[in-house]
């Protein structure tokens, strides 16, 4: 299932009319991939500000007035870096036909047995980059770090995929651990 933001394509413009175009409650954009022209967007700043903030993950419907709508992926942000408001957005479109590379958000599930007897937890990376066809990219990834003692880490090898996504991240790389103070 797709999140869907009404989307309007911008022409160039100068800093001051980015800042106006900010100002209106707009988020400028850009949306780039495989075989296609980049085409720069603008989408509401709010609605996507709280899809961020409920997880961000899955595929975006860019749905703009009198054509086609796309499917895309989020691909970057940049956001002030002061007041970390959002600046831009980076889109990549999904083509059904095509393997796409891209980042898997991974979601920590349970309090750890270890922080009972004084153990912290650590997220090293809460990210897994795949490759797959769309309709095989999982929305997340959920692990159950209830059962985790003081010592004990999780990996990207221990993510269970389909067979049909290729793991590109390392699998020893760590995404969580539980340590001592």
């Amino acid at each position: 299932m797709a999140t869907i933001f009404q989307s309007e394509t911008r022409t160039p413009l100068n800093t001051s009319g980015l800042k106006n175009l900010r100002k209106s409650g707009r988020l400028p954009g850009i949306v780039f991939g495989k075989n296609t022209e980049n085409e720069m967007v603008h989408i509401p700043s709010i609605e996507f500000q709280k899809w961020l903030n409920q997880g961000a993950s899955g595929f975006i419907e860019l749905k703009f007035e009198g054509k086609e709508s796309l499917t895309v992926l989020l691909e970057d942000l940049q956001r002030d870096p002061v007041t970390r408001d959002l600046i831009h957005v980076d889109f990549q479109q999904v083509q059904s036909n095509e393997i796409l590379r891209t980042k898997i958000p991974v979601k920590f599930n349970g309090t750890p047995v270890g922080t009972k007897s004084g153990g912290v937890v650590q997220v090293q990376l809460a990210l897994i980059e795949v490759e797959a066809l769309p309709r095989h990219l999982p929305e997340t990834i959920e692990f159950d770090i209830s059962g985790m003692e003081i010592g004990e880490t999780l990996h990207v090898s221990d993510a269970q995929f389909s067979s049909d996504v290729t793991v590109i991240s390392d699998g020893n790389e760590s995404l969580l651990s539980v340590v001592k103070p």
